[in-house]
């Protein structure tokens, strides 16, 4: 007897991270990532207690694309997938764009559809996309399914997605989209468990990591974020510039003499934490320093967050709930004590033990704030991958009826 288990996975520029559930309860199996692709690529895998169950590296790429990278993947699963029949993959993408509001089953027709959205995310959907097309080659009869980043924004209120531009640019498809949709769902997912007051009311989620967003959900949908167009818009991050006078980008032009790759990169690449510090894009390293610009890029990091929150709860019509997650936001308490203490006017009243010490580690959602705060804050870690294994089981609900050439069956007999 076997079982049948989703494969998640979540390519970028130079990584393919994956996860491994039971296809019926969702249990988490095992993990890992590809890192180093096209440089000196290393393979880990581990399970749910954080134990190293491999650990390979190759010297040189040696063509080692993602493809390759996850020809490789599929050879090795075996030896972790014991009665175990990978049965379907879900991925995550970055942008939907107007025409996919929730998650889809991917075809050749859908993946064409999905790569005209590239200018709207260059540094994702490209990669997002390479994985399914190596899958569609190595083993075609997978069923696989797209999740977006985009897609708990699309119901927001129209008058949220809209910029003051000519009509024909919105309906064209110019429009604030927001991203980090998979880790808001969950997080909406997780309220009426954790908090039954924050779940029917109006909370505003921070979504700190390199890439760093915040959202107000109301009654556990979202109403306003502060990425728009595309990922770049709203807070400063490891390494993207966050809100921009687009005036910036014309003098750029004009005095600079810069094309439109060359800010690309500026914007993208260059600019966040790391533009100002100078030193890091990484939290842990300017929280570390005692370098002057390293303080100033936490200054604003904070600064920026303190206008976006008020922004939020005045787009809410007031505040019953924070809720801290990612990287920085369930790691950093220093960041957060920050963030709570400047946030006291709106009802937040920080409790400092449980801030430093509370069970970061434990993968449990903790309340930071004083039983007497009117805001209740709590940090609860995400679990993109398993939003996305929830959408991929109900997309392709019937594995079993589908016929075995629809299995990784076995896996390594598929990319040998």
């Amino acid at each position: 007897m076997t079982t049948d288990a989703i494969a998640v996975l979540n390519a970028g520029s130079s990584s393919l991270k994956f996860s491994v559930f039971t296809a019926r309860i969702f249990r988490h199996l095992f993990h890992g990532q590809i890192e180093g692709i096209g440089t000196a690529p290393r393979l880990k895998v581990a399970n749910v207690r954080g134990e190293v169950l491999l650990d390979q590296r190759w010297s040189g790429d040696e063509g080692f694309d993602h493809e390759a990278a996850l020809a490789h993947l599929l050879k090795i699963m075996p030896q972790f997938l014991h009665r175990i029949e990978v049965v379907a993959v879900g991925h995550r993408i970055v942008h939907g764009g107007m025409a996919f509001q929730a998650p889809v089953v991917l075809t050749p027709a859908v993946v064409e559809q999905l790569a005209e959205l590239v200018p709207l995310a260059p540094l994702h959907q490209p990669h997002n996309l390479a994985p399914v097309r190596a899958l569609m080659k190595l083993a075609p009869g997978v069923p696989q399914v797209g999740c977006f980043d985009t897609a708990f924004h699309t119901h927001a209120p129209e008058v949220s997605q809209r910029f003051a531009l000519p009509r024909e640019f919105h309906h064209a498809g110019v429009q604030r989209y927001g991203f980090h949709g998979l880790s808001y769902e969950y997080i909406a997912s997780r309220l009426p468990q954790v908090d039954r007051h924050a779940a029917k009311g109006r909370t505003v989620v921070l979504h700190l990591g390199n890439g760093a967003s915040m959202c107000a959900l109301q009654q556990g949908r979202s109403v306003a974020s502060t990425m728009g167009f595309t990922a770049l818009d709203g807070l400063p991050m490891g390494t993207r510039c966050g809100n921009i006078d687009p005036g910036v980008l014309l003098w750029l032009m004009d005095e600079r003499g810069l094309d439109a790759r060359q800010i690309e990169t500026l914007l993208y690449k260059e600019s966040g934490l790391l533009g100002v510090s100078g030193l890091s894009s990484d939290m842990r390293t300017l929280l570390a320093s005692d370098h002057a610009a390293a303080r100033e890029a936490i200054d604003l990091y904070v600064y920026r967050i303190q206008r976006e929150l008020g922004s939020l709860a005045a787009a809410l019509g007031g505040l019953d709930s924070l809720v801290f997650t990612a990287g920085i936001g369930e790691h950093a308490s220093a960041i957060r004590a920050r963030i709570c203490h400047d946030a006291a006017w709106l009802g937040v009243t920080l409790d400092e033990a449980a801030n430093t010490h509370g069970p970061a580690e434990s993968g449990q959602p903790h309340r930071i704030s004083r039983p007497d705060s009117r805001v209740s804050v709590w940090v609860i870690p995400t679990n993109e991958e398993l939003m996305i294994a929830r959408h991929t089981r109900l997309r392709v609900p019937d594995f079993r009826q589908q016929g075995s050439e629809h299995l990784i069956q076995p896996v390594a007999a598929t990319s040998a």
